[in-house]
């Protein structure tokens, strides 16, 4: 073993569902060939960024051309130029800055918000997963909570004193905590719609009422869209709602899609606060492969080709998708509930109601999905190792994919029907 637990990000060891992790190979549209040549749909995409599957041909042609002109320069360049005009087209900002991860986005995100605002105090929610800052790993979702991990280990006491953690759609606890502290709250982040204690949307109104009340107590609202941006709609989850209502965030935060698969992040937001940040203002972010020109081709190309056709390819398959697996739990008893932001979704299992926040998504019989997942596994679909993650699909995934998918499904749903909850004293 050369790496801590044998893989490089935590989810990906199936500590959750048992067994060791498969090593892929290569991808190709909606599939994925594994090291021994074993075939499999992919509704993981990278944890997001496939919009259009593996090796779409356009993207492919666009970084083969650019890695022949060089990989990094340390300079500008124009593709994150391009880039950047492309992301400020489809959303609410007015300027760009470019990273390399959506734990860089938030990290820079919330130092700028403090900056700007003079304050220190970050509101967050349970539940919501922004990356592996020290500050925001209160009460995580993704493997923080998929792994069991109680509170924050290397994190000192102090760094987490000027977090304030809510209930996700709780309008009340946000109200009392700003008539609490409202004149020391610096930003409220939260996921644009909460893909990290499974897919658990935004209630109605409830991010155009974040947007009120942090602009009525002089703080910023940063709407993390690192993995709902350009995925749910070309807009992202403000598509979906502050286009529509007519309110805006400060700041946002971008990833996944945006980056083609390439490791490339930005944030944005109103030029006001954006003119703060080094060289045109004092709150200084630097990083020697932001914009990097491989990862900028990679995402522009990817975000051209999701046009109005690929986005209704991609919602009419995940559509497809939710009604299958729903069909299948049913006829088999099993007790679930399908929730979903555009065509990014996931499965509670052994819930009825809406689930509305952290303590909802982790009162699910969680250990009826291991046996699902393995089934699905061994019939040739690769599905996220871990209950707490959104499923994602891709623009490719055509009829052959979903005929694969439903041939295994039947099986994998009497798996989790047949599943027995473990003993929690470990005795058998």
């Amino acid at each position: 073993m050369v790496a801590p637990g044998g893989v490089n990000s935590p989810v990906r060891a199936f500590r959750a569902v048992g067994g060791s992790p498969v090593f892929m190979a290569s991808g190709r549209g909606a599939w994925l060939t594994d090291v021994d040549g074993n075939q499999y749909v992919d509704l993981v995409g990278s944890w997001g960024p496939m919009l259009l599957g593996h090796a779409h041909p356009a993207v492919l042609e666009a970084v083969t051309a650019a890695v022949s002109r060089g990989t990094s320069f340390g300079t500008p360049s124009a593709p994150e130029v391009e880039l950047a005009e492309e992301i400020i087209d489809r959303t609410p900002v007015e300027l760009v800055r470019m990273v390399s991860s959506g734990t860089e986005a938030t990290m820079s995100a919330v130092r700028l918000a403090r900056a700007f605002t003079g304050r220190d105090t970050v509101v967050k929610f349970a539940g919501c997963y922004h990356g592996h800052v020290d500050a925001l790993l209160a009460e995580a979702g993704s493997g923080v909570v998929t792994l069991g991990i109680p509170g924050t280990p290397g994190v000192p006491a102090h760094v987490t004193a000027d977090t304030v953690v809510l209930d996700y759609n709780d309008r009340a606890g946000v109200e009392a905590a700003f008539d609490q502290l409202g004149d020391r709250i610096a930003c409220v982040i939260t996921e644009a719609a909460a893909g990290n204690m499974g897919l658990v949307p935004p209630g109605p109104g409830f991010n155009q009422f974040l947007s009120e009340i942090t602009t009525r107590h002089g703080a910023l609202l940063i709407s993390d869209e690192v993995m709902t941006g350009f995925r749910v709609t070309r807009s992202g989850q403000w598509g979906l709602d502050g286009a529509v209502e007519g309110w805006r965030p400060d700041l946002v935060t971008y990833g996944k899609v945006m980056g083609g698969g390439f490791p490339a992040a930005a944030f944005g937001g109103r030029a006001d606060i954006m003119s703060q940040l080094a060289p045109a203002g004092p709150v200084y972010q630097a990083g020697t492969l932001s914009g990097n020109p491989i990862a900028t081709t990679a995402g522009l190309a990817t975000l051209r080709h999701a046009d109005a056709a690929a986005y209704e390819r991609l919602g009419a398959a995940s559509i497809r998708l939710q009604h299958m697996v729903a069909e299948s739990l049913s006829a088999a008893g099993v007790v679930h509930r399908i929730q979903h932001s555009g065509s990014m979704f996931s499965v509670f299992w052994g819930v009825d109601q809406p689930v509305v926040d952290f303590a909802g998504a982790q009162a699910q019989e969680t250990w009826r999905y291991a046996p699902f997942f393995h089934a699905m596994l061994d019939a040739g679909v690769y599905l996220p190792p871990s209950a707490f993650e959104s499923w994602f699909v891709s623009a490719a995934h055509d009829e052959e994919a979903l005929s694969r998918i439903a041939e295994a499904l039947p099986h994998a749903a009497a798996a989790a029907a047949a599943a027995e909850q473990p003993d929690p004293q470990g005795s058998r």
